[in-house]
């Protein structure tokens, strides 16, 4: 992977206009490569090995919120960055998870080409599947470096998505406290 991705830019780099031979540019096509292998190493990553048996038996009845997760990910229509916050909440029903878990799963999902709506539904789904909570919420509010750096070029849009489920999506009570801990007046 690292030598085709360093091909690529190289070729990438001409194509634009640029000499990928100035020294400015000599690393840039071993950088990019290191970069890419980063950006998208959640196609590496299995949400059981993420986990690692943090999931606990434990009585809580009430509402688990972990807010404002820094996340960032690559738009797969433009590959360029999106980024921003994500509140994730859950009703447990006999089991929690280690708090450090559920950023972790935002990262395995943010580091792949993505759409922020798909992004949302897969960190509802994957704690849904893996808890099997009364309800999950999640909340994503996201900058697209595609709409501001290109296309429409607004400086100051973010985007924001939702996934609600169980006690979140029935209970109208129980949405507004979510989003009343996270500081949205969604509803």
């Amino acid at each position: 992977m690292q030598k085709n991705i360093e091909k690529i830019t190289k070729q990438l780099l001409e194509e634009i206009g640029e000499d990928p031979n100035r020294e400015g540019l000599l690393k840039t096509p071993s950088r990019v490569a290191k970069a890419w292998k980063f950006f998208s190493k959640g196609y590496n990553q299995s949400l059981e090995e993420l986990i690692n048996n943090a999931i606990f038996n434990e009585d809580a009845r009430d509402m688990v919120i972990v807010r404002d997760i820094e996340f960032f990910s690559l738009c797969e229509h433009h590959l360029l960055p999106f980024f921003g916050k994500a509140h994730v909440g859950y009703i447990p029903n006999g089991k929690v998870i280690g708090l450090s878990k559920i950023p972790r799963i935002i990262d395995m999902f943010a580091r792949r080409l993505q759409v922020q709506e798909r992004l949302t539904h897969q960190i509802a789904d994957a704690i849904k599947n893996v808890l099997e909570p009364k309800g999950v919420a999640v909340v994503l509010e996201g900058r697209h470096m595609c709409m501001q750096m290109r296309g429409v070029e607004k400086q100051n849009s973010f985007a924001a998505t939702s996934a609600m489920s169980g006690q979140f999506k029935k209970s109208a009570e129980t949405r507004s406290e979510f989003l009343a801990i996270t500081n949205r007046n969604i509803v």
